[in-house]
């Protein structure tokens, strides 16, 4: 992993199991659950997961920046003028947060530290 590189993507979804069926039967992904509401692939090129989600689905993307200094990269968010919009938090194998860029787009930063 390297700091400020793409190394993760999100998608939403409403049924996780449909959405994995699919991507299994077309694509070959393999995927690890971790509870009822999160799905993570393999076997894409690029590691992602599934996020159960009953919202609309209007943009069911998020790309995740790998960084070993959350708060370092975060304080250079905020100086850049973009907008954290969801503050660290913890998960299974690590920590991130959500940030927005100037131009409105949604992105987080994970690490393993």
């Amino acid at each position: 992993m390297k700091n400020n590189h793409i190394n993760y993507i999100e998608f939403k979804a409403d049924d996780l199991e449909v959405i994995k069926e699919f991507y299994a039967k077309v694509f070959h992904w393999t995927f690890t659950d971790y509870g009822s509401t999160y799905a993570a692939f393999s076997d894409s090129g690029l590691e992602g997961g599934f996020e159960k989600s009953d919202a609309e689905i209007v943009n069911g993307v998020l790309v995740v920046l790998y960084h070993e200094d959350l708060e370092g990269v975060k304080n250079r968010i905020l100086k850049g003028n973009g907008v954290i919009t969801k503050e660290i938090f913890s998960f299974p194998g690590g920590r991130r947060f959500h940030f927005m860029d100037p131009a409105g787009n949604e992105l987080a930063v994970w690490s393993d530290h």
